[in-house]
């Protein structure tokens, strides 16, 4: 017997010498699994995926989601709103059986059975046919699912004036206007004008922005000691002293705004 003959050298036991080719086996004599899952089945479902990515993907270009401004907490009356994919939990708060003493049903135990009746389909129907009416319990778990989140979405969108809503809270753009804290009459303003009207003077929760005021001097003076529309009378409680450097202050900040 010559030396060697008959042996094979590996570097480990556990791998075999001889290297087999990844061939699919044929499923054709098993009705209903009639290709491999790798990487037959599983191409398909990436393909698919990437469809619907490019596609949410221009889709969000398209139509950005509309931004509103930055959150104010001195604000009492704004009434925020989920992304548009938890509408449909916002919905459901709405009522009597999920909101008030019963809010934990409509937080945790609806949601809760919900998803975990979703998580448990494949369990609960384990039949081999790849078709909606050999799978009952999953597609109508599914298809139950799948209206309910719809038409909580739009029961919700429904009742929100969008337009409306993203005008009032439109972000208000930065202003590269300078503030001179040393001047005089910015102590003045910070003292009777800065919780209403912004420490920019871009306007604030209760107050408009006095950045580009068509108003004379003289009218600021008089606006700031006897109010105007919706701003009460004797805002302003300095000297005549302190109110010709506030007003002085506001023009030269609307001069750097022309």
């Amino acid at each position: 017997m010559q030396r060697g003959k008959g042996m094979k050298f590996v570097g480990d036991s556990r791998i075999s010498a001889e290297s087999k080719p990844n061939i699919p086996k044929d499923y054709s004599e098993y009705p209903g699994r009639t290709e491999a899952f790798w990487p037959n089945f599983l191409l398909k479902e990436w393909l698919v995926g990437s469809v619907f990515l490019v596609g949410f993907l221009s889709l969000t270009l398209a139509h950005p989601s509309p931004l509103e401004g930055v959150a104010d907490p001195t604000d009492a009356a704004y009434i925020p709103l989920p992304d548009w994919y938890f509408l449909f939990l916002y919905e459901l708060l709405k009522y009597d059986f999920a909101s008030g003493p019963y809010v934990l049903f409509g937080i945790l135990i609806i949601p809760g059975l919900a998803f975990g009746g979703l998580l448990l389909a494949p369990f609960l129907d384990k039949g081999p046919g790849r078709r909606p009416h050999r799978r009952p319990i999953a597609v109508t778990m599914m298809l139950l699912g799948l209206a309910s989140v719809i038409w909580l979405t739009y029961e919700s969108a429904a009742a929100v004036d969008w337009e409306a809503r993203a005008e009032e809270n439109k972000p208000v753009p930065e202003s590269d206007i300078e503030i001179d804290q040393e001047d005089p009459g910015y102590a003045i303003f910070e003292s009777n004008c800065m919780s209403c009207h912004g420490e920019d003077l871009s306007g604030g929760s209760a107050g408009p922005s006095l950045i580009g005021t068509e108003h004379s001097p003289e009218e600021i003076g008089d606006i700031a000691k006897n109010g105007i529309g919706s701003m009460p009378a004797d805002q302003f409680t300095g000297s005549d002293e302190e109110l010709k450097q506030l007003v002085d202050f506001i023009v030269s900040v609307n001069e750097q705004a022309e």
